[in-house]
């Protein structure tokens, strides 16, 4: 997700027609195509058992990978800078994933992350559409600023070895990402975001954000991680 307001995102949204059923609807295609290919990239670096790129490469080339599919997202180039990213997410992924799946209940423990955000995400974007949903759209201001300190105290809990405050962060990108997903789907289908890819990034995010953070705090409760 671009580095700006997300309520600027939404000015001027307008209630839904075709033209915002099309973005939705193209933008869950490529959603799935991009989840997919990532969980295949996270499975190969997981099983091989690459290297993690580390954290400043990881900030480096999601940061730049996401400005350059932000430069790119009216044309078709910008689809292969979707894959990109989320391919380079996915790689970043594979070493949780392999220190998970190398404990006694991982497969349970990836399985459960899995199915939970699977759930947590279809049941957010039904409710954000239907007509007695929260306007999230309001609360763009809230989540940008939500999302910025929970990333600035994660970096923290990472440079001085803090389980306890990444335990919390992770709890709290749980709520943060619920809401991302909420608000872009009630953006999408209110005219507000109108271009896909940069709509299938901001779902992808908070997608593999849920599912990193949720396997985290199971992980961790599960009793097979301080």
């Amino acid at each position: 997700m671009a580095l700006e307001s997300l309520e600027s995102r939404s000015a001027g949204a307008l209630p839904a027609d075709a033209g915002q059923h099309r973005v939705l609807r193209q933008t869950y295609q490529l959603l799935s195509l991009t989840l997919a290919f990532s969980a295949v990239v996270a499975a190969t670096t997981a099983a091989l058992n690459l290297p993690h790129p580390g954290l400043l490469l990881t900030l480096a080339g999601y940061f730049g990978l996401l400005f350059l599919t932000s430069y790119l997202r009216n044309s078709a180039w910008g689809i292969l800078s979707v894959f990109a990213l989320t391919g380079f997410m996915g790689y970043t992924l594979g070493g949780l994933l392999g220190g998970v799946l190398a404990l006694a209940n991982g497969a349970a423990l990836v399985a459960s992350a899995m199915g939970v955000t699977a759930i947590a995400f279809i049941g957010l974007s039904l409710y954000a559409r239907s007509e007695n949903a929260v306007d999230m759209l309001r609360f763009g201001n809230f989540l940008f600023i939500g999302i910025l300190t929970a990333f600035c105290m994660g970096l923290i809990a990472v440079f001085f070895s803090l389980p306890g405050i990444a335990l919390a962060v992770s709890g709290l990108f749980v709520l943060l990402m619920c809401g991302l997903i909420m608000f872009e789907t009630q953006n999408i289908v209110r005219g507000g975001e109108t271009n896909y890819l940069m709509a299938t990034v901001t779902l992808f995010v908070a997608v593999y954000n849920l599912f990193a953070s949720l396997l985290h705090l199971f992980t961790a409760f599960a009793g097979d991680e301080g």
